[in-house]
Order: C-alpha cells, then sequence, then structure tokens
C-alpha cells in the first residue's frame, strides 16, 4: 500500500482527499499525523502550481528527516486553490486563503467578496474555482493536474456542507451552491475532484500501480 502525506491540516481538505481516494490501495495521512503544531508554509508563488509544489517539497523534505533519505518510501501531494471572479480581475486567485488579511478565515473572507461584488449584478458574477495538484514522487520527480470548476457568485451564504468560499458558490447548471451539495455530489463537479481524477490518468499512464481500471 502506497502511503501520502496530504500537505495540509485543513480537516475539509483532508476529508475530501480520503474520500476521493476510498477504495484505490492508498493510506492517506495528513500533514497533521506527523507534525505539530502544524508549520505556516509560505505560499510565495506566484501560480497555484507554484505553490503546491513549495508545499509537496517542504513535506517531502520533513518526512525524509524524519524517516530517512527516502522519506519512507512516501509521496507527498499538495494542493493550492482558490476562487477567481471575473468582475474582481480574477481576485482574490493564489490569495484566496488570505484575502481578508491578517487573521483571515472563511467568515472574513466571505464577507470581504460579499462588499467587493456589492454593485456587480447577478450576470457579471462569474467566477470559476481551480486546483492545481503537485505529487511529488521522490527527489526530483512530480506529477501534476489541474481542475476547474466554473459558476457563480451569489449575494448570501447559504449551505453548511462545505468550507471556504463554498457558501457563495453556485456551480453552473446547479440551483444549491457548493456548500449544499453533497459529498459524492461536491465530488463529481469540483475541482479538486477534477484534478484528482486528472491525476489519476498521470498515475495510471506513469504506471504507479495505484490506480486501476
Amino acid at each position: 500500500m502506497k502511503n501520502i502525506v496530504i500537505a495540509t491540516g485543513n480537516a475539509g481538505k483532508v476529508k475530501e482527499f480520503k474520500e476521493m481516494f476510498a477504495g484505490l490501495g492508498v493510506s492517506v495521512t495528513s500533514l497533521a499525523d506527523h507534525v505539530s503544531p502544524i508549520p505556516d508554509i509560505a505560499e510565495t508563488g506566484a501560480t497555484f502550481y507554484e505553490n503546491a509544489k513549495i508545499k509537496a517539497d517542504w513535506v517531502y523534505q520533513y518526512m525524509q528527516q524524519t524517516r530517512g533519505a527516502d522519506g519512507g518510501g512516501v509521496w507527498t501531494l499538495a494542493d493550492d486553490s482558490g476562487l477567481e471572479v471575473d468582475a474582481l480581475g480574477g481576485a482574490p486567485g493564489v490569495l484566496s486563503a488570505r484575502y481578508s488579511g491578517e487573521g483571515a478565515n472563511s467568515v472574513k473572507n466571505n464577507e470581504k467578496l460579499l462588499n467587493a461584488l456589492s454593485d456587480v449584478p447577478d450576470e457579471k458574477r462569474t467566477a470559476r474555482f481551480k486546483c492545481v495538484l503537485v505529487l511529488k514522487t521522490g527527489i526530483n520527480t512530480y506529477l501534476s493536474a489541474e481542475g476547474v470548476c466554473e459558476g457563480r457568485i451569489i449575494n448570501e451564504i447559504i449551505g453548511s456542507n462545505g468550507f471556504g468560499y463554498d457558501p457563495l458558490f453556485v456551480p453552473k447548471g446547479y440551483d444549491r451552491t457548493m456548500a449544499q451539495l453533497t459529498p459524492e455530489e461536491k465530488n463529481c463537479i469540483s475541482h479538486r475532484g477534477a484534478a484528482l481524477r486528472g491525476l489519476y490518468a498521470v498515475m495510471d499512464d506513469g504506471g504507479t500501480g495505484i490506480v486501476s481500471n
């Protein structure tokens, strides 16, 4: 069984990854299972890919330090994801988690987003969630994939199943927010689900033996 460490302490993300890896013969743990307190890994990249790679590298190096030269055979998986709103020129983008500044959290970020779009009509509230996954499988080897979920931003918070901007985001073709969908529904259409399915294909093509038809 392959061991993959998810480079996050975000319980919501970890839950989604575990659900999506279920049945594939993969043992999934989070960074929180290996180090406490969870370090603040500086996300200095200008793109989602750069930030995901930074996090995958950091966790891989940490596992090497604690488990030996090859990290005990562990792979590290990192994602960087965020919300791009057309009316805001693509913001908050890579700054999605820190959109409201120091002390940012989901409540503050959602409040800032609603304020920023207060004068924007519904037809111009188009947006997308974007996710880039980077799987580090060796010192200098990486696999990556990207996923996108198109939709729009509504003007009130609805739903409690998701996290982050989910209560404000209605996926294209739906009349419910991402936070109103069941985990199964969300995984089928989410940016993270799409990126992971893309990663499955790359992993399978690379002969990892993890993904089977």
